[in-house]
């Protein structure tokens, strides 16, 4: 049921439910993060493998001690500046953090999400959230609340309604090596705007065995259409003529090809606003029984590199 009924929410969390609920970023899965029961449903609704871990979601900066210990400056840094927002920090876990959460490593991923309903959520319960994206693994994040009742319909008992989510991407995860940050996944804050708060970031985005941090499997956030990533659009076009085709644009129609159902995701040319309906028109392409999605390469700046990622990642087989 898509509902904006907290009191209903917090019951259901305090029994150890699963519910889905709004962030700025996407839409997630959330259980209560100090019960196994719920962590283990989150993972089983997913089908999402135990070894790639958990985001947990706080009320707001004062409470990262609950979850985390020897927190060094630099990410207080970051937390002050970006918190409530898309940036998830990997810290030295508090050792109550169960090891489902963390995939056994000694480390956590944690974030304050911004968005007024899940923060008034937030602030009526007495713990906090593990919510990864509300998806079944690997498959195309929602960025709506019937995103995720065309997933888990009939797995969840409701789903909080927050309207579109404002940023569409999901958050970007940084962590620290000897207090030298590291950038896990590209997300909602581009690189060149943290850069601008700690330098220069190291960059560890893939590992498909033991995954650090959220995001960083190589094949990801995929449409089940076969897609294809190119910076030749119309070459691509001919490689499948004949066929049923969906094509993915930053800003321009491909006006050749007039009986080809074509996404553009920003006629202005802003990528922010690209980045907002990347997963909608995924969403749009994949359910318009097509042969295969044909996507352009985006500017490699800014959310253009976010965009870039989550592409490569849909398009890898």
């Amino acid at each position: 049921m898509i509902t904006t009924d907290i009191k209903q929410a917090v019951q259901l969390l305090a029994n150890n439910e699963v519910i889905g609920i709004p962030t700025e970023t996407v839409y997630g899965l959330a259980g209560n993060a100090y019960s196994n029961d719920a962590i283990k449903k989150i993972f089983t609704l997913k089908n999402r493998p135990f070894y790639n871990p958990l985001i947990v979601h706080i009320k707001s900066v004062d409470f990262l001690n609950d979850v985390a210990c020897d927190i060094p400056d630099m990410a207080i840094k970051l937390a002050e500046k970006f918190w409530p927002g898309p940036l998830t920090l990997i810290l030295k876990k508090q050792p109550h953090i169960s090891d489902l959460i963390t995939s056994g490593k000694e480390t956590v991923a944690i974030r304050v999400p911004n968005h007024p309903l899940t923060l008034a959520l937030l602030a009526k319960i007495p713990f906090p959230l593990a919510a990864p994206s509300a998806n079944p693994f690997g498959s195309i994040s929602p960025t709506s609340a019937q995103h995720v009742a065309s997933y888990f319909n009939d797995n969840l008992a409701i789903i909080l309604d927050g309207g579109i989510c404002e940023k569409g991407v999901e958050s970007t995860i940084v962590g620290f090596d000897n207090n030298q940050p590291i950038l896990y996944r590209h997300g909602a804050i581009a690189v060149e705007t943290l850069e601008q708060v700690v330098g220069k970031l190291q960059t560890q985005i893939s590992n498909d065995t033991k995954p650090t941090a959220p995001g960083m499997l190589s094949r990801h956030y995929a449409p089940h259409t076969p897609t294809f990533l190119t910076n030749n659009v119309a070459e691509q076009l001919r490689a499948f003529s004949g066929k049923k085709i969906g094509l993915l644009l930053f800003e321009k129609q491909h006006l050749d090809q007039h009986d080809i159902h074509q996404e553009i995701l920003s006629p202005t040319g802003d990528l922010e606003e690209a980045a907002k309906n990347l997963y909608a028109a995924l969403h749009r392409l994949d359910g318009s029984r097509l042969d295969v999605i044909v996507v352009e390469e985006f500017p490699d700046k800014g959310l253009g590199k976010t965009i870039n990622d989550r592409l490569n990642r849909a398009t890898k087989k």
